[in-house]
């Protein structure tokens, strides 16, 4: 390692919620090229000067379209930014509840939300695409965990990271950690809380595992058995979980791994919280499966050691954009019906059904615009690409409390905290 400084087996519990939803519903990544914008409707002096009445964090969410990126108000959903750039781009927070990192072909680039801080005492500035950028071939993953973001360069294979609050404070880049990856690859890596990092295995021609190496650099393990490892998360205890095509690898302090019930059962992404043992992930069961839609979840408990699929009925699927984490931990999916499903994440009970949007089909390619889903804070924030629009779902009560009609089709989002 090198610093440097920077300018279950299908069971009752997936019949049962196959029966809720059916009665219970009703009616990978380079970017290109970037260039410079300015906002097109920054927030007014008359806001800036009632900076002092607002006393709670401000979340802003990013849009990205075809030809820009959109930054919106989540509560009213009204657009504060849109910044002009060039080629399909990704968007991920950077974790410090204000930056967003924009891939493009020079890297991460650094995205201001222009979010309000010190409790609604001061205006950020922006929102505004920032020249900063951490340098990347092919920029990839983004990781937030404890007090660092990580970052991967599928070109190299080299990873970065950085203390989160930092780039806040930050005049430029802030100070980084980088390591070396055996051979390039699409990949991805976590640094845990003690500086110990879990990084994936492979070449340009395939992944094969994970391996750990100590705050020193030094590989002290590595598990070869997770062909196809993609998607990460961390849950309670700092336990990780990658997925795999056969299962997923779970790391807490040694590795298991953790068969699928199918010969070839993928589990490409995995959504965690802090607070459960149990990860959630997408499930695909046909190597020559056409398209990005999915018919059923996993249930990944570590601490049962358990992986457990979810089936859904006929007329529900979903893409690796739908899945999402509630503020009780449940799992929540946007289906093709156009409602939002959440779920038990011990069980995979249908807990509620919510009607959002309009039933959609899923997209030729992955890349192309279709509805997305990410919750913040009980909210979720639901893209409808069909309509040029994106809403507001509170979890708690079922209620739309708010929708954004755009001007542009949104493709991915990001939500930054404020």
């Amino acid at each position: 390692m090198t610093s440097s400084r920077t300018s279950f087996p299908i069971g009752v519990a997936g019949v049962g919620v196959a029966a809720l939803l059916l009665t219970g519903c009703s009616s990978d990544s380079a970017g290109s090229s970037a260039a410079a914008g300015t906002p097109s409707a920054a927030p007014s002096a008359a806001a800036v000067s009632e900076a002092a009445e607002v006393s709670a964090a401000q979340p802003r969410i990013t849009l990205t379209y075809d030809g820009g990126l959109l930054v919106l108000d989540a509560t009213t959903l009204d657009v504060v930014g849109d910044l002009p750039i060039e080629g399909f781009t990704r968007v991920n927070p950077a974790g410090d509840g204000r930056h967003v990192l924009v891939t493009t072909e020079e890297g991460f680039r650094v995205l201001d939300a222009g979010v309000w801080t010190d409790g609604g005492s001061s205006y950020a500035g922006g929102p505004e695409l920032t020249e900063d950028v951490f340098p990347a071939a092919k920029a990839g993953h983004v990781v937030v965990h404890g007090d660092r973001t990580i970052l991967f360069a599928d070109g190299t294979g080299d990873i970065a990271s950085f203390e989160t609050a930092a780039l806040l404070d930050a005049e430029g880049l802030p100070e980084t950690r980088t390591w070396e990856s055996e051979a390039a690859h699409h990949g991805v890596a976590i640094e845990l809380e003690d500086g110990t990092l879990l990084t994936t295995l492979g070449t340009e021609d395939g992944r094969t595992g994970v391996r750990v190496l100590d705050p020193s650099g030094t590989e002290t393990a590595r598990a070869e058995n997770c062909p196809g490892v993609h998607g990460e998360g961390t849950v309670a205890g700092e336990v990780a979980v990658f997925g795999c095509e056969d299962g997923v690898l779970v790391y807490g302090g040694e590795f298991t791994k953790l068969d699928a019930p199918d010969e070839f059962g993928r589990t490409g992404n995995v959504f965690t919280t802090e607070t459960s043992p149990i990860a959630l992930g997408d499930y695909r069961s046909d190597p020559d499966a056409e398209g990005s839609l999915l018919s059923a979840v996993t249930l990944i408990d570590t601490a049962a050691d358990r992986l457990q699929v979810v089936p859904l009925p006929e007329g529900v699927q979903y893409t690796f954009r739908d899945l999402a984490r509630g503020p009780q931990d449940d799992a929540v999916l946007l289906g093709t019906d156009g409602a939002v499903h959440v779920m038990d994440e011990t069980t995979g009970t249908l807990l509620a059904s919510h009607p959002v949007i309009d039933p959609w089909e899923g997209p030729a390619e992955w890349q192309d615009p279709h509805p997305a889903i990410k919750v913040h804070d009980g909210i979720a924030y639901v893209t409808e690409p069909a309509a040029n629009a994106v809403h507001a779902l509170d979890l708690a009560t079922g209620e739309v409390i708010a929708t954004g009609e755009l001007e542009v089709t949104p493709n991915e989002l990001a939500v930054v905290a404020g």
